[in-house]
């Protein structure tokens, strides 16, 4: 850990993060508790976004995007998260998994056509893997993808898609190998908007992360190009699993700011509401509340730096990553119903946003891979299974 707090420090940092907190209060937060009470996508606001430079963090200059390490990118992540893990989860479609997605794998061709479009909010992209029967275990995924000629034909349906019911954009997955090859057989593929055989299905309803547009989306016997195929085929499982990996440091820094926002609430709280004639910050009980909410966000904080840098520096980071990700969304779930106890009725009430932080970071504990899943990741790779 010697060369990590380095990373933490540089004046470059700090403007990143000043930079991203301000669009976020200027932008966001006047409308985030309507978006998450509307669940309506907000385009206009994607569009800024992209204006801003915030849809492509990481995706090369060349294509438009800003360049910058997975350090500051999670900075940026973690401060947006504060003000709205709606607006957060955008970036982490947009950018993290099909940007980077494109920008590693994708042919020249592919990154000329599409990068420039997303990294300014111009394509709305979602992230096609998960299905009704194949979540945590996406090896098992049985939607078809069949070579016919110069095309493929795509049938089968993905469930739960972040951006699906507004995306230009699907990067999709989809077998092109028999079920028994289970990950050699999986093949990745860009669906454009308006492609013949796919269509959006059902708006779904979820309790947190509202307002990104979550839907079913449908393909029956969809005709994509062969030029469609990102990477080679039967490599689509590897790609997906390379971005997710990256994608799980977002996410858990994401969780810290969830959790910040929500120890910011408490402390403000607690120095004003009186009781028993002195304010809440004068009980040990809350002050111990606070004092371990602010811990176990520092040591959160500290795992998903450690992983974004090895990440940035080209060193092995998947178990950091599953480290990261597994305390951080669990600390932010913690540190929420914390924080609702801290502020009593009001924190039940909707008069407040903590409950839409605690429905928000349970989302968390399920998407980019649930603590389960983190864990098992994290067993396979220290006892060598």
């Amino acid at each position: 850990m010697s060369d990590f707090p380095e990373v933490v420090v540089k004046e470059e940092y700090e403007e990143i993060r000043r930079w991203a907190k301000d669009f976020g209060q200027r932008e966001i937060a006047p409308i985030a508790e309507e978006l998450d009470r509307t669940d309506e996508y907000p385009l206009g606001l994607a569009r800024k976004m992209g204006e801003y430079g915030l849809l492509g963090l990481t995706i090369p200059e060349e294509y438009g995007g800003l360049g910058l390490g997975a350090v500051g990118a999670i900075i940026v992540a973690e401060e947006i998260a504060k003000v709205s893990l709606s607006a957060g989860l955008i970036i982490g479609v947009q950018n993290g998994l099909v940007g980077n997605a494109i920008a590693k794998f994708g042919s020249t061709k592919q990154k000329e056509k599409y990068l420039p479009r997303l990294v300014k909010g111009e394509i709305i992209c979602s992230f096609g893997l998960t299905e009704a029967g194949a979540g945590s275990d996406a090896a098992g995924i049985s939607t078809k993808a069949e070579r016919a000629g110069e095309w493929y034909k795509i049938s089968g349906s993905k469930l739960w898609i972040s951006q699906g019911m507004v995306a230009d954009l699907i990067l999709l997955f989809a077998r092109t190998g028999s079920q028994e090859d289970r990950a050699a057989g999986i093949t990745s593929l860009i669906v454009e908007k308006g492609s013949d055989g796919f269509t959006v299905g059902s708006k779904l309803e979820v309790m947190g992360l509202r307002g990104t547009g979550t839907a079913e989306l449908v393909f029956k016997d969809c005709r994509v190009p062969a030029s469609s195929v990102l990477g080679t085929e039967g490599d689509g499982f590897l790609i997906a699993m390379a971005v997710l990996d990256e994608a799980r440091i977002g996410a858990a820094a994401a969780a810290v700011g969830i959790a910040e926002a929500a120890l910011d609430a408490s402390m403000a709280y607690a120095k004003k509401r009186v009781l028993f004639r002195k304010t809440l910050s004068k009980f040990e009980s809350i002050q111990f509340l606070i004092a371990d909410i602010a811990t176990k966000i520092s040591a959160a904080r500290l795992l998903t730096y450690r992983a974004a840098y090895l990440l940035e520096t080209g060193k092995p980071f998947q178990r950091e990553a599953a480290m990261a990700k597994v305390f951080s969304s669990e600390t932010a779930v913690w540190a929420c119903e914390r924080a609702i106890q801290i502020h009593g009725g009001y924190g039940v009430s909707k008069l407040l946003p903590l409950e839409r932080f605690l429905r928000d970071a349970k989302t968390l504990d399920i998407v980019e891979g649930a603590s389960e899943v983190q864990r098992w990741i994290l067993a396979r790779d220290l006892l060598g299974l």
